[in-house]
Formats: C-alpha cells, structure tokens, sequence
C-alpha cells in the first residue's frame, strides 16, 4: 500500500478505530514503533493510502483532526 498520511493513536484506542474505518470501508494499516520510528512506546499510527476527498472528510470527521504527511 502507498502511504500519503497518518494518525497516532493510543493502543488503547486503535480497536475502536479500526472497527469504524473498516466498518466504512476505507483502506488503511497499522504500524507501530517497530514500523514508524518517530512514535512513542503505547501509541500505534494509523495509516492511509491517498485517498478521495469525500473518504477524507470521513476520516477527518472520525479522528477530529488533519493528517499528518508519511515520512
């Protein structure tokens, strides 16, 4: 998958995260300090592909903030 952008969650967080996106269909991974060297022990990074600006807006929405740009 291409990555375009990104938002760091809590571990604690990510279940609800996935289960809504997945519910909504849009793409994305996980990755987690091991992957994505610049986070913090306890929070993973949601990832995305580019995406339409509609499905971006759905994101937006759910993480109530922009993305930020895949190093």
């Amino acid at each position: 998958m291409e990555k375009s952008f990104y938002f760091i969650v809590n571990w604690s967080e990510a279940q609800r995260y996935k289960a809504e996106l997945d519910e909504k269909g849009i793409p994305y991974a996980i990755q987690s300090p091991a992957d994505l060297p610049d986070l913090k022990d306890g929070k993973l990074a949601i990832v995305f592909p580019s995406i339409p600006n509609r499905l971006y807006t759905q994101v937006r929405s759910l993480f109530t903030c922009n993305g930020q740009p895949y190093p």
